[in-house]
């Protein structure tokens, strides 16, 4: 693993999913249902109709976007497992921006455009900075950014989840959530209809996507960004502030994490609620991102993977009666076979341990 190459680590993967997936199908006749039935509610539930090809780019977009994110860090050999939060600290910054700038700004389609830009820019900064955070004690506390990260997850969730249930929450709603954004903070919808896609956040993913390949693959930054995380004292002798890099990776990170959760609550939500119940793609981003050995471009299909399975886990749930604990397991044995070997080889890598430095 430590000598395969981009496109052979991206040939495991693929072979891993398929794989898992005919395990899945295995299961799904050995406890008693059909698995050809099984596997075409699995393909109509992600691409059958308009609706669910909607409900699959829905997902992928996020899924993409969190993946990128993840996959900034991993390849500067940096584990940022904090994405969640930055996810959620954006997310919410964006609301309460918007819902505070609202009271200044003029309605309209004009005055949308600027709530949204000013919400979006909010939560990249607030994602961007809870992400410098972790990136601050490793690079001057030596503290382990995995469990920082971890930990910075939790503190996001339960601290977003107070204020929106208390200082920031809607006293006229049913429900814990804060008020819902102005009519006007809307973008435009994809060919589909769906009022949760806009085809502003497909394109906002795939530029995202190609700015953050070619920054990383492209520009001195990112060579230093990869140099900093694995060989450090060579980046130092360079001319290269490690620590500061490091920063500057997590930081990276964090501001595609919290544009993401932008994203999500201007396109999708429309308010902000208890974080816990949002879905974990801060966490599922970490699978996409080792599916496509953390290549930006290799996001794409990962993140079309884990759209298409949420999206059809949502079918087979309402219209059939195979169980959807059965796609939880495939998305789990995608995860244990796709990640197994590339956690090994990132951490064979970073050590020293299996190549010729043994």
């Amino acid at each position: 693993m430590l000598d395969a190459s981009v496109l052979e680590r991206i040939g495991i993967a693929v072979a891993s999913t398929t794989l898992a997936i005919l395990i899945g199908l295995v299961v799904a006749a050995a406890t008693g249902y059909d698995p050809v039935q099984f596997a075409s509610q699995l393909l109509v539930g992600a691409f059958g109709s308009e609706r669910a090809i909607a409900r699959t780019l829905r997902s992928t977009t996020l899924f993409v976007l969190t993946g990128v994110a993840v996959a900034i860090a991993f390849r500067a050999g940096v584990f940022n497992i904090g994405v969640q939060g930055q996810f959620v600290v954006g997310g919410f910054s964006t609301v309460v921006s918007i819902i505070w700038l609202a009271a200044f700004v003029p309605s309209g389609t004009v005055g949308g455009i600027v709530l949204m830009l000013s919400g979006t820019a909010a939560g990249v900064v607030t994602g961007g900075l809870y992400g410098a955070l972790p990136g601050v004690m490793k690079a001057y506390g030596d503290a382990n950014e995995i469990i920082t990260t971890i930990m910075l997850n939790f503190i996001a969730t339960g601290f977003v989840g107070w204020l929106v249930a208390g200082p920031f929450g809607d006293p006229e709603a049913t429900a814990t959530r804060t008020r819902r954004l102005p009519d006007n903070v809307e973008l435009p919808q994809a060919v589909f209809g769906d009022p949760n896609l806009s085809i502003v956040g497909i394109l906002l993913m795939l530029g995202v996507v190609a700015l953050v390949a070619v920054i990383t693959s492209r520009t001195r930054f990112g060579y230093d960004m990869v140099t900093s995380g694995y060989q450090d004292t060579a980046a130092t002798y360079s001319g290269v502030d490690a620590k500061r890099m490091v920063i500057s990776t997590m930081t990276f990170s964090g501001m595609v994490a919290g544009l993401t959760g932008a994203l999500f609550v201007i396109m999708i939500q429309g308010y902000y609620t208890d974080p816990s119940g949002i879905g974990n793609y801060g966490f599922d981003a970490i699978a996409v991102s080792l599916l496509a050995a953390n290549n930006p471009l290799g996001v794409l299909p990962a993140g079309l993977l884990f759209g298409g399975l949420e999206s059809a886990s949502s079918h087979v749930q309402i219209n059939s009666d195979v169980p959807v604990q059965l796609i939880d397991g495939i998305v789990g044995l995608v995860v244990l076979f796709v990640a197994a070997p590339e956690l090994f080889r990132m951490i064979a890598a970073r050590t020293g341990l299996g190549g010729d430095a043994e």
